[in-house]
């Protein structure tokens, strides 16, 4: 990856739907040429896709939080098979440290919270951190 690609990428990271002309201007590109550097990037993995974030105003707020989770090797198959079915979880990742697991979810309400706690509790112990607000998002990593 050379610095054009770097800017392509923090000009899709910005707007994903940027127009391939848009781009082009701005890297000093012709369009043709930053279409086949898009492709590229995709074809080797480094655009991995689009996605859209939805916002819905008046929409209730959600309890967004983060789950330290700790279980055992015997039942890790279990809480993983658990964790694919609830459609609150956002995210898993795998960690060192003192728990084994984070796991990102978003639920409608602190009873809805609860409830999923409770079922990750009966396969291992939990650490759990309500998220007040989101100070930095970044959703793509330049290097």
């Amino acid at each position: 990856m050379d610095d054009l690609d770097h800017k392509i990428l923090q000009l899709l990271a910005e707007n994903a739907r940027m127009p391939v002309k848009d781009i082009a201007q701005r890297v000093s590109l012709t369009s043709p040429a930053v279409s086949s550097r898009i492709h590229r990037l995709e074809q080797e993995g480094i655009i991995a896709g689009y996605t859209v974030v939805l916002h819905h105003p008046g929409a209730p707020a959600r309890v967004e939080a983060l789950i330290s989770v700790l279980v055992d090797a015997s039942t890790r198959a279990s809480f993983l098979s658990m964790i694919e079915q609830e459609p609150q979880v956002l995210q898993c990742f795998r960690v060192t440290g003192s728990y084994n697991f984070i796991v990102k979810v978003s639920c409608t309400d602190i009873d809805a919270l609860e409830h999923l706690l409770t079922k990750m509790q009966k396969l291992g112990s939990t650490n759990t951190q309500i998220i007040l607000n989101t100070q930095l998002d970044r959703n793509l990593a330049l290097d």
